[in-house]
């Protein structure tokens, strides 16, 4: 079982920058990708950025050059720098943890609102 505890979320202007950051804790076999997803109101859950054990990064085009993931392996910690926001980032950020290979396994955090203003 995995437990993830996100922090970092607020208000801020847009222009603005703000940190996420996604800590896994409990028993758990090791965790492949770590990343963030985010959903805004009325739309679907929407990927955002991702991150393999070995750094591999993906991002959705809509946040390439804006926002910087990256991960700690020791502390089991993904982290979302998101620089020059913009009020169409607003959303509730949700981590998400994964294992593809057997025992498989994924699980998402709580969620964490972003809200930017104009």
């Amino acid at each position: 079982q995995v437990q993830l505890v996100e922090s970092g979320g607020g208000l801020v202007q847009a222009g603005g920058s703000l940190r996420l950051s996604c800590a896994a804790s409990g028993s758990f076999f090791s965790i492949n990708t770590m990343g963030w997803y985010r959903q805004a109101p009325g739309k679907q859950r929407a990927l955002v950025a991702t991150m393999t054990t070995g750094g591999f990064t993906n991002y959705a085009d809509s946040v390439e050059g804006r926002f910087t993931i990256s991960r700690d392996n020791a502390k089991n910690t993904v982290y979302l720098q998101m620089n020059s926001l913009k009020p169409e980032d607003t959303a509730v950020y949700y981590c998400n943890v994964r294992r593809s290979t057997l025992p498989s396994y994924a699980y998402w955090g709580q969620g964490t609102q972003v809200t930017v203003s104009s």
